[in-house]
């Protein structure tokens, strides 16, 4: 253990725990107090790494997409689960805020030919609720550029998509869309600032 702890920079007492509460697999035995783990446990110890400390989950949620991983659901299913527990719960909104941004969406989703969720659903339901929160605030104009919003989506989403083409192994598939989904989304949003400080410094300088 103390092996696999330097290999994948997780100290021994979180692996430990990791294999208590079944993130990680056990190992195999080799006698009463050793066990023999191989590279797929430094990468399942390197992947929940990146989850939590650069994804930002919590441990309950790297758990969920763990064991959606485990019970080897197609890869549409698990990325669904991977999107759910990123998304978490949605803030709270007015019901009127609420009942116009999810009829804009729902236009939207229908408008590109995208499948509907109900609001219940995380992704949909934050979304709801970050449009909601706009217009609570009085800046409705973000909904005026939702087709535009969703054409950008698109594009991002057919790179993240590109990431797994080509790859035949299940385990890899789902690894690859992790890392394009978690980590492509602090990537994007990393960049989307870089893009606004420069066009801001352009557009708005001098402005007061």
């Amino acid at each position: 253990m103390a092996e696999l702890s330097a290999e994948s920079g997780v100290p021994v007492a979180t692996v430990k725990y990791y294999l208590r509460e079944g993130l990680l697999p056990p190992g195999e035995r080799t006698s009463p107090n050793q066990a023999r783990y191989s590279a797929v446990h430094v990468q399942r110890l390197r992947l929940i790494k990146a989850l939590t400390d650069v994804g930002g989950l919590s441990l309950a949620s790297v758990g969920a997409v763990l064991g959606a991983i485990d019970d080897d659901e197609t890869p549409h299913r698990t990325m669904g689960v991977v999107q759910q527990e990123l998304a978490g719960p949605p803030p709270e909104v007015s019901e009127e805020a609420r009942e116009w941004a999810a009829t804009l969406l729902e236009e939207l989703v229908h408008r590109h030919g995208w499948q509907w969720h109900p609001p219940q659903h995380k992704g949909i339901g934050n979304l709801v609720a970050a449009l909601a929160t706009a217009k609570e605030l009085g800046h409705e104009k973000l909904a005026e550029r939702l087709d535009d919003y969703a054409r950008l989506a698109l594009d991002v989403a057919k790179l993240d998509v590109e990431v797994v083409t080509g790859l035949t192994s299940f385990d890899k598939i789902i690894e690859a869309g992790l890392i394009a989904t978690v980590l492509g989304d602090r990537i994007f949003t990393g960049l989307r600032h870089l893009a606004q400080e420069a066009v801001t410094r352009e557009l708005l300088n001098g402005t007061r």
